[in-house]
């Protein structure tokens, strides 16, 4: 029955999405504000171009690699609607992976039901793909590599890394948990993984075992003595042969034109207009000067010093990590936008069953606050926008707010988590003793 019931929210879910997509042609036609993304608009420019066998560069704000606008080309001769389509597949898809994973790891199979619904019922997820966003697609990409890696197929969950990097380029930030639980004690040759089972959530031996944790200089230096085993080599050559290759291939067809939109703008990328990120007045107020080193320096320590924490703290738990790096990521970043938060909602099932917040006090606050500061933000900027109202300052005040309210929801995910690796260790037959971290 469970098994049928997953299924019919999968069949009701495609309907949900098909009947958005056709709404979204009805809005577009009578109404003032579009229901299709401005990005949708430019990847069917960009496919045209391509198409006619121009570079997709030629569109103004395309800033994506060409393989996503040549995904996008039956847009010119089969219909307009196909990258909707194609981007809601992908959606259901990400569905279809949040629930695999959630099997994988042993979790019953009404709480992978519900999880899964998380996603596939969420109005910023619907939404997304219907209205032309490519997201889904990245989405997919990083849970299919999280699958890849819990099965031990080493070198495809390298070259969807290598992929997946090259089409969006925030995935690096999940480069060195990978490397991490690539640990000579998960993997060993003719030996499948061993995951640890979803049931296995309480037991002190899971949670309080030190050798899944790095803590301290020590097992820093541990760690660092050990990097260079043969599957972190292979996955590193890999999934950097796939990146530079495409990337390569890209540059040879499309020039500077390519590095400078596809790479090298969301590098270097500071956006004067107004975004949800707490530096974006600092930025409209000096976007004609020239930032110097220091400015650039104080933006994104905050954001590197995170992520090593996060990473070195939670990094074999790796779905838990790349939720909380995501969120951190997304948080503190120079510029964000709303297409952004699709990034951590799709590893958000991922963690729900080994969460013990109470969503009727605790879980509801969290979201009414998470909800109600971007509204609040929303109201502003609408002030503003819209209405042509001096409210910067409000504005960057709510975008404070906001980074507070993303905090304080982190915080309480995190302390609320029962912390459980993905892998259990596999002794050396040669050795009596297993390395710890502590």
């Amino acid at each position: 029955m469970d098994k049928i019931n997953f299924r019919f929210l999968l069949i009701f879910s495609a309907i949900l999405r098909v009947f958005l997509i056709l709404y979204g042609e009805w809005q577009d036609a009578h109404m003032e504000v579009r229901y299709t993304d401005v990005d949708y608009l430019v990847f069917s420019d960009a496919a045209d171009l391509m198409a006619s066998g121009k570079s997709p560069y030629k569109r103004s704000t395309y800033r994506y690699s060409p393989l996503i606008a040549a995904l996008l080309m039956p847009n010119s001769f089969l219909h307009h609607l196909w990258g909707k389509f194609l981007f809601s597949a992908s959606d259901l898809l990400v569905g279809l992976l949040i629930h695999s994973i959630l099997k994988l790891r042993g979790v019953p199979e009404k709480l992978c039901t519900f999880s899964t619904m998380v996603w596939l019922f969420n109005p910023f997820t619907f939404t997304i793909g219907t209205r032309g966003n490519c997201e889904p697609i990245v989405c997919a990409m990083i849970l299919w590599i999280i699958i890849c890696l819990m099965n031990d197929w080493l070198l495809q969950a390298a070259l969807w890394y290598g992929l997946v990097v090259h089409l969006r380029i925030y995935p690096i930030i999940y480069a060195l948990p990978i490397i991490l639980v690539l640990h000579p004690l998960h993997f060993q040759p003719g030996k499948k993984p061993a995951l640890v089972d979803w049931s296995s959530r309480k037991s002190k031996s899971v949670q309080g075992s030190s050798y899944m944790r790095i803590n301290g200089l020590q097992g820093i230096r541990i760690l660092l003595a050990s990097i260079f085993t043969w599957r972190r080599l292979v996955f590193g050559i890999v999934s950097g042969s796939i990146f530079f290759i495409l990337t390569g291939l890209c540059f040879y067809f499309y020039g500077w034109d390519f590095l400078d939109e596809a790479l090298l703008y969301h590098l270097t990328r500071t956006d004067p207009r107004h975004n949800f990120s707490m530096y974006f007045y600092h930025i409209y107020l000096h976007f004609e000067q020239e930032f110097s080193s220091l400015e650039k320096l104080i933006s994104f320590l905050p954001q590197f010093i995170v992520q090593l924490v996060l990473v070195f703290r939670f990094a074999y738990d790796l779905p838990f990590c790349f939720f909380v790096q995501t969120v951190a990521f997304v948080a503190f970043n120079k510029v964000i936008t709303a297409q952004y938060f699709v990034w951590f909602f799709c590893l958000l099932p991922l963690i729900l069953p080994w969460s013990n917040m109470n969503l009727k006090w605790k879980g509801l606050a969290c979201i009414f606050l998470w909800m109600g500061a971007q509204s609040h933000w929303l109201m502003w900027a609408y002030l503003l926008e819209f209405r042509g109202k001096n409210v910067f300052i409000q504005l960057w005040m709510a975008s404070l707010l906001f980074l507070a309210s993303n905090t304080y929801v982190l915080i309480n995910i995190i302390r609320n988590h029962a912390y459980c690796p993905v892998f259990n260790l596999l002794k050396h037959e040669t050795s009596n003793k297993t390395t710890k971290y502590d």
